[in-house]
């Protein structure tokens, strides 16, 4: 794979010195909504709620990321002046909320918001997720993949990382149903592996993957554990199938969970990771606490932090390593005096 120069300069935005990724995501709308609306037992929940937790979140918790990933509704308008500019900027562009089809579930992105917003807003990488399952209606199927495809057009577009996230859901003759944004209990592994393959074509432009364990979370072993040896070969494939760098998120797994994940993660080849409710939401069980809720996360979260983060420095693999840009790496092309007149830019 190569890599233009706008991709490569946000890539090592989002990674830390060493080119591993230390993100934190506080992009999450229902997760926070639905408990804020619950406590305030509101309709809905009030604006400066959501906003004011998102605010706390990244002023005591980025001093431990390389990289924030911040949506346009709450964290971006209330929180962007409170982030330190060494930290690389993703803002998320998929809508919160998706159609269930009788097929199987559709991704929209935000209304009044698009790629190029996210370039204009200073934005270093674009995340989406799109819901998937190889397994559902093939018009669905095609349709995430339209979704998905062009999203990475765009990205190529504007020279902008695409951060691509994967989770697969229920479909409707499945026992365990689910319409929260949490891994399914009940998956099998091969339709996550699958689901990753399917997406890592060139035509949909994935720059990294944000991709969920293929084993549940509450069902990895301990390392060197009965099992872990079978549960390493899963996550092995998964690196396989991805072809590029990647990274982990916590999908509301707990912190013992998802630590462990990291391991095996860690140990197939994976990058880092981009992980939010395994970090704070212990924390956000305090709400409308404030005081509680900056108390917790810097007794509890931001301990937790230091140990992921000594993990990924350990075990991660630098991005710009990766086997996919050969071997001397990621790096521009031409690096001499043609750069100037090769480099497209904007619709080049």
């Amino acid at each position: 794979m190569s890599i233009s120069a706008g991709k490569y300069w946000g890539m090592r935005r989002m990674a830390d010195a060493t080119g591993r990724f230390r993100m934190t995501a506080v992009d999450q709308r229902p997760p926070i909504k639905n408990l804020i609306r619950a406590k305030r037992g509101t309709p809905q929940a009030p604006w400066e709620d959501v906003a004011g937790f998102k605010e706390l979140l990244i002023r005591e918790l980025q001093a431990e990321s390389s990289a924030m990933l911040l949506d346009p509704h709450y964290a971006y308008p209330r929180g962007v002046t409170m982030l330190e500019a060494r930290l690389g900027l993703i803002l998320t562009l998929e809508d919160s909320i998706f159609q269930e089809a009788a097929g199987g579930r559709l991704s929209a992105a935000i209304d009044d918001w698009s790629v190029e917003k996210i370039k204009r807003a200073g934005g270093d990488a674009v995340k989406v997720l799109t819901w998937y399952r190889p397994d559902a209606d093939p018009g669905v199927c095609a349709a995430q993949q339209d979704f998905t495809q062009r999203i990475g057009e765009a990205c190529a577009r504007y020279d902008i990382p695409f951060v691509f996230e994967l989770l697969v859901y229920p479909l409707a003759q499945d026992v365990e149903q689910t319409t929260e944004y949490v891994e399914m209990k009940t998956k099998q592994a091969q339709l996550v592996i699958d689901s990753v393959r399917a997406f890592a074509d060139p035509r949909f432009g994935v720059d990294l993957f944000k991709l969920e364990s293929p084993v549940p979370a509450s069902d990895v072993p301990e390392p060197g554990s009965p099992g872990a040896a079978a549960v390493q070969a899963l996550f092995d494939e998964l690196d396989r199938a991805a072809g590029r760098p990647w990274v982990m998120l916590s999908a509301g797994a707990g912190m013992a969970e998802f630590q462990r994940v990291l391991h095996y993660a860690y140990g197939a080849g994976a990058s880092g990771y981009l992980a939010g409710r395994a970090i704070w939401l212990e924390a956000f069980q305090h709400f409308p606490d404030w005081d509680g809720i900056r108390d917790e996360l810097r007794g509890t979260a931001v301990p937790y932090m230091r140990e992921l983060n000594r993990l990924t420095g350990a075990m991660a693999r630098p991005w710009h390593t990766h086997p996919c840009y050969g071997p001397a790496g990621a790096r521009i092309e031409p690096a001499d005096s043609t750069f100037r007149h090769v480099y497209a830019g904007f619709g080049g």
